[in-house]
């Protein structure tokens, strides 16, 4: 049941989205019960092995029920996608207290699924405890999840070397917690080393709204270690954001973000829906493909018919 209703809140079909937009009204007093983690980490740092891993102890050891919502990248070729997470979480996807959904990421910014938002309503309904959601990747799909979540897990590697610094430091502003993966075997030292690295750089970052300051573990999917670490990060970051009140403003904050997205896409879907605007656009595109008119006078124009 549901798989079907968040089948139903990603469909694009107008008759499916009234039907969903009832489903959501009727869900929403049981959900926002549950704690949403944000995880992201740079490619190969084993993201969905650590997702299993971590979602095993929460069930096993702290007697959790996990959501996780995969969001799979989409082909801009042939716009499919693999939709495999199951496939990488075998022991998970088999658990009876475990929930794994992967979703098409889409034309959305950056790999967020657009209906992520829905799913998290639905998940919550259902009873699950704590709710993953996963990224594809670094880059600006962090700011989307962030806009979703009560804590951002950023996953890293030791010793990537100075190719990511790029990226780091708006991902890392954002990090209520960093865990250095794979810290096993001869790459111990090397994930000390670089907890101590990411340690020092996060006492120079300006001290966050919540009052928290984000903490790095070291930890390994494979032994399994540091998890339990990791959720005492978790706890303790609850501890002080509920009881400082931040926990609840930021739920609120992000149910207005919420609102202003969901208006910037009715208002796309409204606009290429519209009559004047199906007619003209091929004509206008293809004016401005061959270089007769520029995209800006090309956009006035057709925004001036709706």
């Amino acid at each position: 049941m549901l798989s079907r209703a968040i089948t139903l809140v990603e469909s694009r079909l107008a008759s499916d989205q009234d039907l969903a937009q009832e489903v959501i009204d009727a869900v929403l007093p049981h959900s926002g019960n549950s704690l949403r983690i944000g995880i992201t980490g740079v490619p190969g740092v084993g993201k969905s092995t650590f997702i299993e891993a971590f979602g095993l102890y929460l069930i096993r050891e702290q007697r959790q029920k996990l959501a996780v919502l995969a969001i799979d990248p989409t082909s801009q070729r042939s716009g499919g996608s693999i939709l495999g997470d199951k496939t990488r979480m075998d022991a998970l996807s088999t658990n009876p207290d475990a929930y794994i959904r992967p979703s098409p990421a889409g034309k959305s910014l950056g790999g967020v699924a657009r209906s992520t938002r829905e799913s998290i309503i639905l998940c919550e309904a259902a009873g699950f405890d704590t709710i993953f959601v996963e990224t594809v990747g670094v880059g600006q799909s962090e700011t989307a999840v962030h806009a979703m979540v009560d804590f951002f897990l950023l996953l890293m590697l030791a010793g990537a070397g100075d190719e990511l610094q790029g990226i780091k430091r708006g991902i890392m502003e954002m990090s209520d917690a960093i865990a250095i993966t794979k810290a096993d075997g001869t790459n111990v030292q090397k994930a000390k080393t670089a907890r101590a690295e990411y340690r020092n750089a996060l006492h120079l970052y300006p001290r966050a709204a919540s009052g928290w300051l984000p903490q790095v573990s070291t930890c390994s999917a494979l032994q399994p270690s540091g998890l339990d670490t990791i959720w005492k990060t978790v706890t303790e970051y609850l501890s002080l954001t509920k009881g400082n009140g931040y926990f609840e403003q930021k739920r609120r904050d992000q149910n207005l973000q919420w609102l202003h997205e969901a208006i910037r896409q009715g208002l796309e879907e409204n606009f290429y829906r519209h009559g004047q605007v199906k007619t003209q656009l091929p004509a206008i595109t293809s004016e401005v493909k061959e270089g007769h008119k520029s995209a800006f006078a090309a956009a006035a124009e057709l925004l001036r018919l709706v």
